[in-house]
């Protein structure tokens, strides 16, 4: 863990809180989920201690957190991200595009219903999963891949800008999701790999670039006061301590091999 220095006091006073976050326990089918990976078969009680880690993380930032039992008929459920994008006012319940996984919504729909009065869905035959979301200030980049397809794109773009944001659509190439290779920092600042590096939808924004070596890392998270990165990636952990951010460090190996990340893992708000 790194000292707050001068710049980091900045980045404090400009940060915008996350009050919740809400997670689901792995269940015991979690080790029969999809993957593209060739990494080997998840541990579950290895992941269960790495999900116990990354909830007392989310409480070390600060936030309140909502632990959603684990659904057996659902093995990818774990990854709540996809299933919703929040936002402080509204909340859109997805339509994720893999059909083993799109009745994880239901699961998912009570609990957003418990904090949110104003609730939109994205509708069949638009597909949207939530890790193809990356909101930076007011603007929504909305990621096209295999799961996330041009009419859900569209409908979220919709809703966004009757709510007053704005969306960009982003074609992806080679990435999983949107936010396998990029997040949002605050300050105008952004964690980007592979095809982002050099993307022209980003760059005006100041980069911290992962070497692509280290490409899982990108997908890191803010929450609050500190930046929740993978564990054993040195060099894209030093570029974040020397911006100016606190890191955690967790390690994620039972999630990576089921192309999971650490923001698959909560929905924050």
């Amino acid at each position: 863990m790194s000292y707050m220095s001068s710049s980091e006091r900045v980045i404090k006073e400009d940060n915008v809180m996350f009050k919740k976050t809400i997670v689901k326990i792995p269940s015991e089918s979690y080790v029969n989920g999809l993957t593209t990976s060739d990494l080997g078969r998840p541990n579950l009680e290895k992941a269960l201690e790495q999900h116990k880690a990354y909830i007392e993380a989310l409480k070390k930032c600060g936030t309140i957190v909502t632990e959603v039992p684990g659904n057996l008929q659902y093995p990818d459920s774990t990854f709540v991200e996809d299933t919703a994008v929040l936002t402080p006012n509204f909340a859109v319940i997805s339509n994720p595009g893999a059909l083993s996984r799109n009745g994880e919504i239901h699961d998912m729909e009570h609990v957003i219903k418990s904090f949110y009065e104003s609730i939109y869905y994205i509708k069949s035959p638009g597909t949207l999963d939530g890790g193809d979301i990356l909101q930076i200030e007011d603007r929504f980049f909305i990621g096209i891949s295999a799961r996330t397809n041009h009419v859900g794109a569209e409908q979220l773009k919709t809703i966004l800008e009757l709510e007053g944001y704005k969306g960009t659509i982003v074609e992806l190439e080679k990435f999983f999701h949107l936010k396998t290779g990029i997040a949002y920092l605050g300050n105008q600042t952004i964690v980007v790999a592979g095809e982002f590096v050099d993307h022209p939808e980003f760059n005006k924004y100041q980069k911290i670039v992962v070497p692509p070596e280290e490409e899982y890392a990108a997908n890191c998270i803010r929450v609050n006061d500190y930046v929740i990165i993978p564990a054993g990636y040195p060099v894209t952990k030093h570029k974040i301590n020397d911006a100016g951010y606190q890191t955690i460090e967790l390690e994620m190996s039972e999630f990576r091999k089921q192309d999971g990340g650490l923001s698959c893992l909560s929905l924050r708000f």
